[in-house]
């Protein structure tokens, strides 16, 4: 694997897990009724998983335009990473909603 590959890989990985992170804290801060807090690291987690898909993209245009690379298991490690934290944050939106409408705010 290139060095430009693991880069874009190690991005991937590190956004995505990054994103997750923001995402938990956010449920966290709602269950406080911190909203404000809550909607930042939304916003926060969304910003690291567009960093994720520009990675992802770069991956992806290299492949388009016939340089194929080897999948490794760190490859598929990181897009299991973005897949997942994209679901987490997407679930994380709903649970700070719900609590949203149970605190009244």
């Amino acid at each position: 694997m290139d060095e430009q590959n693991l880069e874009a890989i190690m991005g991937l990985i590190m956004n995505s897990g990054n994103a997750k992170s923001d995402a938990m804290e956010a449920i966290q801060a709602a269950k406080e009724g911190d909203f404000e807090l809550a909607d930042a690291k939304i916003a926060s987690a969304e910003e690291s998983l567009t960093l994720a898909h520009q990675s992802q993209t770069g991956l992806l245009t290299k492949e388009a335009q016939g340089d194929h690379m080897t999948v490794t298991l760190l490859t598929v490690h990181s897009q299991d990473h973005l897949m997942t934290s994209i679901a987490f944050k997407d679930t994380a939106i709903e649970i700070i909603e719900l609590h949203r409408r149970l605190s009244g705010k």
